[in-house]
């Protein structure tokens, strides 16, 4: 072994650092998660004396507020999911599958800021200058204030940053700089953390915008150590199938906004381009007059979503029924279907069951539920539901459906899109009674139990 470095493992998951090789870690508790890399000795910084008159608490009240400026992306799903706007001196992660559209909406960014005569540096350590032009005429043109960098020395990447002082920074990808200090390979969890640990140092100290790019392993976390999402201030995650054509656009961490706000946007050949309205875009192609199909209401932050839940429910022709749920919680769909069979006396044990909330988005939300029992029954019976009828609420194990919140908001969206009728929880109904019933030109049914919804939906 060379002089000066020893053996240690790291935990692929968190970051654990130890001397000898464990099955689990202590840290997360996950197994076989540990890797054996060299490290530098020498690495290891010796802090110097400090002036203890130096070092002095600062009460809260005397701390000066000042406002945040916000650089404004151009894209208005990408602005709310960022809380407004890029903050000066922020470190964003974003992640996501191979080819969703990570590099190309970040290239997007550069276009717009560029356009707003602000400086960006665009360091890539994965495509050429000629891979980077040719994807940078598919998008649009650029004006002169973005730069290139092909790079993956982060001891060079830090010097020109330095000297070209720009005020935002894009690296695409994080997995492919390597710090010479550390003898270990690029994209290892030494070098993600050294590499993420000086872009943070440039962000805070130069007052530098940087935005990462991280690829993710196949559970769909970014790939490293994680406490790489800990030291950066945004995480953003890209969702949705990459055959897709449409892309979600998800906060899983913010400190500088809601981490429940999500971007929609449709893959063209020119980008992505932004979907104001995802109701209408989640609900084309909606079948007529068939069974098992119900429209739903979700909030995502402060943005109500209208989706399709389809159900196809069929007698099995096995010993054990098939379920299968798309787009929601696999289990919540079986508690909801035993609660049918308990409270309705369904005969749904001898049943497969296929449940989906279409156009491929996830939705985890337990407003959901009424529309899930709904397409589940009126599947069972062969009964179509309204077109014009929308419905969310709460299932509970007992039959009842529960509150949920924001359903002004909910209301006013389905009337937006020019539905009739709005089944929702009683509760809700009485509770808001006054902002509710000024809503015109929607009927509101409130239903306490499933049953109710079930005897309004077979004899309307």
């Amino acid at each position: 072994m060379a002089k000066g470095k020893t053996l240690v493992f790291f935990c692929q998951n968190c970051g654990y650092e130890t001397s000898k090789w464990m099955g689990q870690c202590p840290g997360c508790h996950e197994w076989n998660s540990f890797a054996e890399e060299l490290a530098d000795k020498k690495s290891v910084s010796k802090t110097g004396r400090v002036d203890k008159e130096a070092v002095r608490a600062v009460p809260l009240s005397e701390v000066t507020m000042t406002k945040e400026k916000r650089l404004s992306t151009q894209m208005k799903e990408l602005d709310r999911v960022l809380g407004g706007g890029i903050v000066k001196g922020s470190l964003v992660l974003v992640g996501g599958d191979p080819g969703i559209g990570k590099s190309t909406i970040l290239l997007q960014v550069c276009r717009s800021l560029s356009e707003q005569a602000v400086h960006v540096l665009y360091i890539s350590g994965e495509e050429s200058l000629q891979q980077i032009r040719i994807r940078a005429q598919r998008i649009g043109t650029f004006q002169d204030t973005l730069h290139l960098l092909c790079e993956t020395n982060l001891h060079v990447i830090k010097n020109v940053i330095e000297r070209e002082k720009p005020e935002v920074v894009i690296i695409d990808s994080i997995q492919t700089m390597h710090s010479e200090e550390i003898s270990s390979a690029p994209g290892s969890v030494s070098q993600v953390r050294e590499s993420t640990g000086v872009l943070m140092q440039i962000a805070k100290g130069m007052g530098i915008s940087v935005f990462i790019v991280g690829h993710v392993t196949k559970e769909g976390v970014v790939a490293g150590p994680r406490v790489l999402e800990h030291m950066v201030d945004t995480v953003l995650y890209f969702e949705g199938d990459r055959h897709a054509a449409y892309r979600i656009l998800r906060a899983v961490k913010n400190r500088f906004g809601s981490t429940n706000e999500i971007g929609v946007f449709e893959m063209r050949q020119e980008g992505l381009a932004e979907v104001e309205n995802p109701s209408e875009y989640m609900l084309s192609g909606k079948p007529e007059g068939a069974s098992g199909s119900v429209v739903a209401c979700s909030m995502e932050g402060s943005r109500p979503i209208l989706v399709e839940v389809q159900a196809l429910v069929c007698h099995s022709n096995f010993g054990i029924p098939r379920r299968t749920a798309a787009g929601t919680d696999f289990n919540r769909v079986n508690l909801l279907m035993a609660v049918l069979e308990k409270r309705l006396g369904l005969s749904l044990g001898s049943c497969d069951a296929y449940v989906n909330i279409a156009g491929g988005i996830r939705m985890n939300e337990p407003a959901v539920d009424l529309g899930i029992v709904l397409a589940v029954i009126s599947s069972y019976k062969d009964r179509p539901v309204d077109e014009k009828t929308i419905c969310f609420g709460e299932v509970g194990l007992s039959g009842e459906v529960r509150a949920v919140s924001m359903a002004q908001q909910r209301v006013l969206e389905a009337g937006k899109l020019g539905f009739e009728t709005c089944l929702l929880p009683e509760v809700c109904l009485s509770s808001t009674r006054d902002a509710l019933t000024g809503i015109k030109g929607i009927k509101l049914v409130g239903v306490r139990t499933v049953k109710d919804a079930m005897n309004y939906m077979m004899h309307s």
